[in-house]
């Protein structure tokens, strides 16, 4: 399963930037709606497509590892 850390992300950016980063405002500059960042904040195993990754990537300017991480499960 691939796991976001969109949520680490956020968090990261806000004390570097030391402000507040909300959902609507990575929506705003990502063109990404709300409810597919929301859907990748709360929901593990979310599927989006790799633009929105991307987008995701320009926007923290973070390579994809950073963005996520493969969990091995067991079959």
């Amino acid at each position: 399963m691939i796991r976001f850390k969109l949520k680490e992300m956020i968090a990261e950016k806000e004390f570097s930037e030391k402000r507040r980063i909300t959902v609507k405002e990575i929506s705003d500059k990502t063109n990404i709606n709300r409810m597919t960042l929301s859907k990748i904040l709360n929901h593990p195993g979310h599927s989006t497509t790799t633009e929105n990754i991307d987008r995701l990537c320009k926007f923290f300017d973070c390579e994809v590892e950073d963005l996520m991480k493969y969990i091995r499960e067991d079959i």
